[in-house]
């Protein structure tokens, strides 16, 4: 049995290498934030699987960049680009078919820059079973006209 692991957002405990762990809490139990719609969803596809049949990392990453840019692009409603990637962590593997929701919230502001959490919770339609398969911070940078970064003025914080 692989070591359980357990992040300080997870909320059912995962195996390293995704399988199941007798010991940890039913994982139908992942609750996303009440009343709050994902920033993206989408369903996971062959064409983006690697040679194990799961789906690739960076199609995940992907995925949350765009959900994190949106956040941040609401936030400020003005141009932002990702300028670091901090924390990800892959907690499940996701399959073909799993229908993956991306949620964001901004969670730290600066002058020029925002930090946003984006996690995923995939959906298999077949089991109706909701898992946590990654989460991460990216931090995203305001950019006014010029291409040079802008303050976030508060007046455009929503």
């Amino acid at each position: 049995m692989s070591k359980p692991i357990v992040t300080r957002r997870t909320l059912s405990m995962s195996t390293r290498n995704g399988g199941a762990n007798e010991d940890a809490p039913n994982p139908v139990s992942v609750n996303p934030p009440p009343m709050k719609e994902p920033a993206i969803r989408t369903r996971a596809m062959p064409k983006d699987t690697n040679s194990a049949g799961d789906i690739w990392g960076g199609w995940l990453l992907a995925q949350m960049d765009l959900a994190g840019e949106a956040a941040a692009r609401e936030r400020t409603r003005c141009r932002v680009v990702t300028v670091a990637v901090d924390a990800m962590e892959f907690l499940r593997p996701v399959k073909v078919g799993d229908v993956v929701s991306f949620y964001a919230d901004v969670v730290e502001e600066g002058r020029t820059s925002l930090i946003v959490e984006v996690r995923a919770i995939a959906n298999s339609e077949d089991s109706g079973i909701k898992h946590r398969v990654t989460e991460g911070r990216f931090t995203f940078v305001a950019i006014g006209p010029d291409g040079s970064p802008q303050k976030v003025d508060p007046g455009q914080r929503r």
